[in-house]
């Protein structure tokens, strides 16, 4: 290779000029795909000392090769002096930009082009709007997909088309993403997956459903991506009949290698089947059983609370020589932590500490969660000081462990040791320090603290936060200052505000208002037998044993059963 430059000078001593023009750019490539910089440079010298340097072909081949070097400064310094440019000058710099993404110089780049009469290429347009969609910049999106209806001479392409259905998806503009999908003259696989794919992402499952149907009856045939999309919608609308016409396409396709689908098919199948037996055999039959695989199945096991096949699964997949990830993991952590399982914790917690996962800023506030709801409050606060990274989740977590074991005092002065770092409180975290001064009958304390959330612009109070506070209010006797706070409510009253209302007038004696409460209480939740029999017992603290008797009756007309609660005893050595 390194030969070429003396072949050069020796076509250049020995043959007229006109060949090497062909010649020089065909070179610059050949530099570009073997890595060759250096050879490069002396090319772009021997094009210097030639005078080809002027010649717009030569130097677009030169600013690709600098480009693909990732030398942009030296890219753009020949552009700039270059006596004359072309479209392929701009597409050039426009699509490492891109590939950067620096939206602000590509976009920069795209206004200097046009103003100066170069139509810019629909596939240059499609990368751009790929990174507007990448950082929903709708604005610069609205504007590219306005030169391209306003302006004749950029030819319409399905590919183009279907980035700006990507776009006006990923930026929230459904209806917009629609009415140009359904505009389009041509639609194939990828236009079709990407509005499957929005729809997923905006939680229109059933019309993601309808759009598979509709891309089906076209007699188009969905690709793996397409299958991948569609399955969470199945899931999610628990839409199992189509789920299962999906796993027979599959296997009829015969995709079963592919390790991606056979996790889709089983996190479908947790989702949306009684039992995790369907799931268990797409394991079972998948050819190839990768990480990605492994973790599904042991994740809807968790998913389920089947502590036992969940650990058997991990035990099994570490035998084989995979290595857990961190979603493996997570999952584990979540089980136990809804099992309050400390010796699975523990053993879990073993494993990242030996595989050293426990840098891992999710794992760590995972572990300070499950170790605060299993009762070692210790154990949270000492992972919590061991994180090399605390984010604002690790922050609320520890919050949230001291206020559920009634330390409220000490997580008032975690969360105003999180102010004093600067370190942004945000839903969560006011969520944390509110339930913390609820457990802890902080009055004042979160009085203060609502109130100045209500006044910071940037924190959004939403009706988790009311229901805390007026439970804070209620349980502390301010009957009628959590009324009032109902009353001027900024959104939907939920079932919860009007449980803690009624039980905390059921604590102080007032009974007539627990009543009123009670029957709006069922009103907003007419299915939930807990709410009949709060009402019950409260007809039963006013003694009217009639009216007792005929909120039992109602149950039973309508069906409606106590559920019961069960203790879980953990012994050192075995779950029981």
């Amino acid at each position: 290779m390194h030969d070429i430059y003396n072949q050069l000078k020796h076509l250049v001593n020995y043959f007229p000029p006109s060949p090497i023009f062909s010649t020089l750019p065909s070179l610059v490539k050949a530099c570009s795909c073997l890595h060759a910089i250096h050879l490069g440079l002396q090319l772009h010298c021997f094009a210097i000392k030639s005078g080809y340097d002027s010649n717009t072909v030569i130097s677009n081949s030169l600013i690709s090769m600098y480009c693909k070097f990732n030398h942009p400064d030296l890219a753009h310094k020949l552009f700039v002096t270059m006596p004359e440019r072309d479209t392929v000058s701009y597409s050039s710099l426009i699509n490492y930009y891109t590939r950067s993404v620096c939206l602000f110089k590509a976009s920069q780049m795209i206004h200097e082009m046009y103003s100066l009469r170069f139509v810019p290429k629909p596939e240059m347009i499609a990368g751009v709007l790929s990174l507007c969609a990448r950082n929903q910049e709708s604005r610069l999106g609205r504007a590219l997909h306005g030169l391209v209806v306003l302006d004749e001479r950029i030819p319409q392409s399905v590919f183009l088309s279907t980035a700006l259905v990507d776009m006006y998806f990923k930026c929230h503009d459904s209806s917009t993403a629609l009415r140009v999908f359904y505009h389009m003259e041509v639609k194939n696989e990828v236009s079709w997956t990407a509005v499957i794919a929005g729809c997923t992402a905006d939680r229109r499952y059933s019309m993601a459903i309808d759009c598979f149907l509709a891309m089906r009856s076209e007699g188009l045939t969905p690709n793996r991506v397409t299958l991948l999309t569609v399955l969470p919608a199945c899931a999610e609308s628990s839409c199992c009949k189509r789920g299962k016409e999906i796993h027979g396409y599959v296997f009829r396709r015969g995709l079963f290698s592919d390790q991606h689908l056979s996790a889709a098919l089983i996190s479908m199948y947790c989702r949306v089947g009684k039992t995790l037996r369907p799931a268990r055999l797409v394991f079972e039959r998948s050819e190839t059983k990768d990480v990605v695989v492994w973790s599904s199945m042991i994740g809807s096991y968790a998913a389920r609370g089947h502590c036992n096949e969940a650990m058997t699964l991990f035990n099994q997949m570490r035998v084989k020589g995979i290595q857990p990830n961190s979603v493996t993991l997570l999952a584990l952590i979540s089980l136990c932590t809804t099992l309050s399982s400390t010796n699975h914790g523990c053993g879990v917690h073993n494993y990242i500490l030996k595989s050293g996962l426990n840098f891992n800023t999710f794992i760590g506030n995972a572990l300070i969660d499950m170790y605060s709801k299993c009762g070692c409050l210790v154990a949270s606060n000492k992972i919590f000081e061991e994180m090399s990274v605390q984010d604002p989740v690790s922050w609320s977590s520890l919050i949230s462990a001291y206020g559920l074991h009634g330390y409220g005092k000490r997580a008032l002065g975690i969360f105003y040791s999180m102010q004093d770092r600067k370190i942004e409180v945000d839903a969560i975290t006011l969520l944390a320090v509110l339930s913390a001064c609820n457990y802890s009958s902080l009055l004042e304390e979160g009085q203060m603290i609502f109130n100045h959330a209500l006044k910071d612009q940037r924190m959004q109070v939403n009706v988790d936060h009311y229901a805390c506070y007026i439970d804070l209010l209620g349980k502390s006797g301010k009957i009628e200052e959590a009324c009032d706070v109902l009353r001027k409510l900024p959104m939907k009253t939920t079932g919860k505000i009007w449980s803690s209302l009624v039980w905390a007038c059921k604590a102080h004696g007032r009974l007539d208002l627990a009543k009123t409460l009670a029957n709006e209480l069922i009103k907003s939740e007419p299915d939930n037998a807990a709410n009949y029999t709060l009402l019950s017992m409260i007809h039963a603290d006013s003694d009217n044993w009639l009216a007792v008797e005929e909120v039992r009756n109602v149950m039973r007309i309508q069906g409606l059963n106590k559920c019961y609660s069960f203790s879980r005893i953990e012994l050192p050595s075995e779950s029981l």
